[in-house]
């Protein structure tokens, strides 16, 4: 399959095998964190940990946007989903996701009118046919799937529909990475930075790691070769002493990102005194809220939510799993308790979540 296979050629993996292998000095361990959910279900669906020395240490970072969400925040949607007259639509991810009072699923099964969407703008389309209810979209994500937030509200301002608002969850990539280099004891040689993301922002974003912290960044794609090349760039910086934010998703990824899609952003969001974070704790300035001039399409602003802060159960670890502190299997409930059927915490729940990647491909311990 042309695009496919040449990023899936067993031959090459071997090849950057090899030479993975050649730059690795034999005993001193290389902490690298993947900071993206896609490339944990990359390498654990694809073995690389198995193609690459015991040297090369793959933590696992808070780049999953379901998994970050804390649970108080999942209770102030469930709050809005059982709202007389409501129609609150979500990703799919979403729907199961723990919080205090459940999940929105179970809050569907209690009869609140919850729909899942692909997109913004079918939730938008929702609010066209039933304009006698109030939709309310769940919007998430990284600064990747902001965009289409953006011009979901540009669109319903220009069309008027007033039946329409979102519950906005946004949340942006350098405040948490900045969060994490700051914990004390934990080691980091460098980062693998998500390829989506950066499609939006470029690269510019991760100069802070590279200039007040001294780690080497290479931001790259979601197949196995793009993220074993990767591996090679990073070892390459460490070997000739060099710390630079480097591409190796040239393909797509630029220097300055995709500028409409920043402007898009920048004309309906802007960024929140703090927003609270699974594991993280709140952040300054680190999630998106509407501007005021979008208030009318605010659910914030139209519906008084509890706003309540929920503590995680005190068997999930996921918080520590989302800032590299332990791998998912080292959870005291990972696989026994908490399973994708039957989820603790999100990690377990999303399709980007580091433990749903260890359980689904076979991770259950560490490798021999």
């Amino acid at each position: 399959m042309r695009f496919l296979d040449e990023f899936r050629s067993g031959e090459l993996a071997r090849r950057l095998s090899r030479e993975i292998g050649a730059q690795v000095e034999p005993g001193r361990e290389v902490r690298i964190m993947e900071v993206c959910g896609g490339h944990t279900h990359a390498i654990s669906k694809h073995g690389l940990e198995d193609l690459v020395p015991d040297e090369i240490d793959f933590l696992h970072g808070p780049g999953c946007p379901v998994c970050v969400i804390p649970m108080g925040r999942v209770d102030d949607a469930i709050f809005l989903a059982e709202q007389p007259g409501v129609t609150f639509a979500t990703f799919g991810d979403m729907l199961r996701v723990p919080g205090g009072r459940g999940s929105l699923l179970q809050a569907k099964a209690r009869g609140a009118d919850v729909r899942m969407v692909y997109s913004p703008l079918d939730a938008l389309e929702l609010a066209r046919r039933n304009p006698d209810r109030r939709v309310v979209f769940l919007a998430i994500g990284f600064e990747t799937t902001a965009p289409a937030t953006a011009v979901t509200l540009l669109r319903c301002r220009e069309e008027g529909i007033g039946n329409f608002s979102v519950f906005c969850n946004h949340v942006t990539i350098g405040p948490p990475l900045r969060a994490i280099l700051d914990s004390p004891g934990l080691r980091l040689d460098a980062f693998i930075a998500p390829g989506h993301v950066s499609t939006v922002i470029g690269t510019r974003t991760y100069d802070f790691i590279v200039r007040d912290y001294g780690r080497p960044v290479v931001v790259t794609a979601f197949e196995p070769l793009d993220i074993l090349h990767a591996v090679v760039m990073v070892l390459c910086q460490l070997r000739d002493g060099r710390c630079e934010v480097e591409n190796q998703y040239t393909r797509v990824v630029r220097r300055d990102g995709n500028p409409r899609a920043i402007a898009a952003i920048e004309e309906t969001m802007e960024l929140g005194e703090t927003f609270e974070w699974r594991g993280l704790g709140w952040i300054e300035r680190s999630g998106l809220r509407l501007r005021p001039e979008f208030a009318n399409w605010n659910a914030e602003t139209r519906f008084e939510l509890p706003g309540n802060r929920v503590e995680d159960p005190k068997a999930c670890q996921c918080g520590e799993v989302l800032v590299g502190a332990i791998k998912p299997w080292e959870c005291k409930v990972f696989g026994t308790a908490c399973t994708p059927e039957r989820p603790i915490g999100t990690c377990m729940v999303s399709a980007e979540g580091a433990c749903a990647a260890y359980y689904n491909y076979g991770r259950l311990a560490l490798r021999a």
